[in-house]
């Protein structure tokens, strides 16, 4: 019998900083420009990244000082929960609060990081910087790639 992993046990609010931290897959998803349809709720995402995205890791370029450097950004930690319908299908912490486990993709289950890229389940290589278009275009940098 496997043993249950501590996302699988631990309520969202219980875990350690560096349980939380761990959830994240460094797919970058999160750091997408967004627009969000006023009438129905629903979000389309874009291929502009924040200006911190680390294009070619899909990580965060300066994580520790994010929140002060872009007013947008958020801390999860400090979001209700009840709000991470904006999250892409596969992000670890909206699949969680709904109840639901990791992809098998997920390095905390796979234990090869490499995976999510492999999956395309990143960003990595496929977006563009915030301040390299005019923002009253992101309309037409809507993408559909980004729930795989």
């Amino acid at each position: 019998m496997t043993a249950l992993k501590f996302w699988q046990t631990t309520p969202m609010s219980e875990l350690s900083d560096r349980q939380w931290e761990s959830l994240c897959d460094g797919c970058g998803k999160c750091c997408l420009n967004k627009l969000e349809d006023e009438d129905t709720g629903e979000i389309y995402y874009t291929s502009v990244a924040c200006q911190l995205l680390d294009h070619s890791s899909g990580r965060c370029s300066d994580y520790k000082n994010r929140l002060a450097r872009v007013p947008d950004c958020l801390d999860l930690r400090q979001t209700d929960s009840e709000s991470y319908h904006w999250l892409p299908a596969t992000c670890a912490y909206r699949l969680l609060a709904s109840g639901e486990d990791l992809p098998e993709w997920h390095y905390l289950k796979s234990e090869d990081p490499t995976l999510v890229h492999r999956a395309t389940c990143t960003v990595k290589h496929r977006v563009i910087c915030e301040t390299t278009i005019d923002p009253e275009q992101l309309e037409d940098h809507i993408i559909a790639w980004t729930d795989r």
